[in-house]
């Protein structure tokens, strides 16, 4: 089972998407706004790829961040933050059988992801 985390107005979610669409990928996905994750998914996530890997210091949501949230990003304190603001997820997120694979999207990347599962 192929699962892909985002938002659904996210140019990248959108691409990554059409990539497992015309790569005949069929995929189940979840808006993390309408359909918020609970803790011990982020928690799980944010062991697997640590804080600096799944927020997104680039985003629009981490701009408007206090600085003391900025400083203090703890495992503990991003769990929260991403609670609150599930739109500092780095997007797409891209799991097989519960498993993380991808966080982002390139063609290339997806390619290779997949070309290895096979």
């Amino acid at each position: 089972m192929i699962n892909l985390y985002g938002i659904k107005n996210c140019d990248k979610v959108r691409a990554a998407k059409k990539w497992l669409d015309c790569h005949h990928n069929k995929f189940q996905f979840q808006d993390i706004r309408e359909k918020p994750l609970d803790t011990k998914v982020w928690q799980s996530w944010l062991d697997f790829w640590g804080a600096d890997q799944l927020i997104n210091k680039r985003s629009a949501s981490w701009k408007q961040l206090s600085e003391q949230q900025k400083c203090n990003l703890s495992i503990d304190n991003a769990c929260i933050l991403l609670q609150s603001h599930p739109t500092l997820m780095k997007r797409p997120h891209l799991l097989k059988n519960k498993k993380p694979l991808s966080l982002g999207f390139s063609a290339a990347k997806y390619q290779k992801i997949f070309s290895e599962q096979s």
